[in-house]
């Protein structure tokens, strides 16, 4: 079973832009801070050549209007009994997500919760969203709230957190962090591990199944076995510590596979491991947490692969 944090989400760092989209985290944060007893820094970041108006709405045009702005919004935090900070960044920033990141890392949060939203066209569609570049750039686990999915589950409740994994290492941080939410939570954990299909292989492994299909179809079924294996230990220990857990080994594309379990399973949270790639360099590189994070609608926790031994 991957090790879990002995304090994990004691500080919660929550970027927001003056707009009713951001507030949409706000359930999730009352939420989260509750559960694990976390003090909250509310953050606004003023940036070089605002735009007017942001998500349809005015943007906050100086560092007084977002002090106030923060501060009504602090209030209704602490009126729920939540410890909270305010910070307005001052100096005006050309790189958002970099600011963001350094504000983590200057005062050690455990979580940064932020709306899953970007900026439209190319920079969207390649899922080059603050989110995703302070993933990138930094090393704090990010919780992502889509506005649908805050609309759909107001108060943030977790019945059931969907686990892809690989069966790689890497992946057991993720994994380590949905423990710590199913227990606070309550909920069952749904692990999942997808191998490809002959016709779904990408990359240099596609050529290799158009020359030898016979062989490449043979390694599949054995990867298949192997994620079996590699499940059932996990499984017993996450059921030898008192959490609900299930699991399954599934076949196809791991993007729409995934995204359909947790539409199938209705799924609270999916937790799932990136290595941080953003942009064209994530498409390129085939990585699948930014292709699901740009498509999925219900929150979702990424957290930083761990390094390969």
């Amino acid at each position: 079973m991957a090790e879990e944090r002995s304090q994990p989400f004691r500080s919660l760092l929550v970027p927001l832009d003056g707009s009713q989209l951001a507030e949409a985290v706000l359930p999730a944060v009352e939420r989260m801070a509750a559960r694990f007893h976390g003090a909250v820094t509310l953050l606004h970041v003023l940036e070089q050549a605002a735009p007017a108006t942001i998500h349809g709405e005015r943007h906050l045009s100086d560092s007084a209007e977002a002090e106030s702005y923060l501060g009504v919004v602090a209030e209704r935090l602490r009126a729920a009994g939540i410890a909270v900070t305010a910070h307005v960044h001052g100096a005006r920033e050309g790189d958002v997500a970099r600011s963001i990141v350094d504000h983590a890392e200057e005062i050690n949060v455990d979580l940064v919760i932020l709306c899953m939203h970007g900026r439209s066209g190319l920079r969207g569609v390649l899922f080059g969203s603050i989110a995703q570049q302070v993933l990138g750039q930094g090393t704090r686990p990010i919780l992502l709230i889509p506005p649908r999915a805050a609309e759909r589950r107001s108060v943030f409740d977790l019945n059931r957190i969907l686990v892809p994994l690989d069966g790689t290492p890497a992946h057991e941080p993720a994994l380590a962090l949905a423990g710590v939410m199913a227990r606070a939570f309550a909920a069952e954990l749904e692990l999942v591990l997808v191998i490809p299909t002959l016709t779904t292989l990408s990359d240099e492994r596609a050529a290799a199944g158009l020359l030898l299909p016979t062989t490449m179809r043979a390694i599949l079924d054995l990867a298949e076995q192997g994620a079996v294996d590699y499940l059932h230990p996990i499984v017993a220990a996450w059921q030898a510590a008192g959490v609900a857990v299930t699991a399954e080994v599934a076949r196809g594309d791991p993007v729409p596979t995934v995204l359909n379990l947790a539409a199938d399973h209705d799924a609270d949270l999916i937790v799932m491991a990136s290595h941080g790639r953003a942009g064209l360099d994530a498409i390129l590189a085939g990585s699948v947490a930014p292709r699901i994070a740009g498509r999925v609608g219900r929150p979702l926790l990424l957290v930083r692969a761990g390094e390969a031994a």
